[in-house]
């Protein structure tokens, strides 16, 4: 497994968006260990028909301090390197992909991360509760990581329990924490007897 620094997440509040819930900014997702390395590549947008390069350069610079931009953050979706991720698994789809679901729209033509990155910053826009919406769903990968640690008999931080769940939900955001398992556990104690 990659040694990746420790970044303990903290619900992040939203006062006009109550409902969004990550627990890492997107600066903790990049300095965790994200998308192979991939992420803010040079692209070609069949959304909006145009070239992208050096995207990344629109976000702040404490963002990637301390990381290999073309290891880390820029390499070509061919190149997409396990290593690079906190989990050392490969997951995700290609842009591609992406744009044939319909899941790309043409102000972040790199997807929900880069609409995170700027709804972060402030930027508000039409597509806030369609993105929203997509996050909420992605938080259904919780549930099984956390039935799957139990089953285990392991600890929250067991990293070596579902690490493609724990990396696919890091991509959006949010890390399992100490809490939110012990309270799942309460929840789900039925299930347990």
């Amino acid at each position: 497994m990659p040694s990746k620094k420790v970044i303990r997440p903290k619900t992040i509040k939203f006062p006009d968006h109550p409902e969004f819930t990550p627990n890492l900014t997107p600066k903790q997702v990049l300095q965790s260990g994200a998308f192979g390395g991939t992420y803010y590549r040079d692209i070609h947008s069949a959304v909006t028909g145009k070239d992208y390069k050096g995207a990344w350069r629109e976000f702040p610079e404490d963002w990637f301090s301390g990381l290999n931009i073309k290891r880390q953050i820029t390499r070509k979706w061919d190149d997409y390197d396990t290593k690079v991720n906190k989990y050392g698994v490969k997951v995700g789809t290609t842009l591609e992909f992406w744009q044939d679901k319909n899941w790309i729209r043409e102000q972040d033509p790199y997807g929900w991360f880069q609409w995170y990155c700027r709804f972060y910053l402030g930027r508000r826009s039409h597509d806030d509760e369609r993105q929203i919406g997509r996050y909420n769903a992605m938080r259904r990968f919780k549930g099984p990581l956390m039935r799957a640690i139990r089953d285990a008999g392991a600890k929250y931080n067991d990293y070596t329990i579902s690490p493609g769940r724990r990396q696919t939900l890091l991509h959006w955001g949010y890390e399992l924490t100490e809490e939110d398992y012990k309270n799942w556990l309460k929840a789900n104690k039925k299930m347990i007897n």
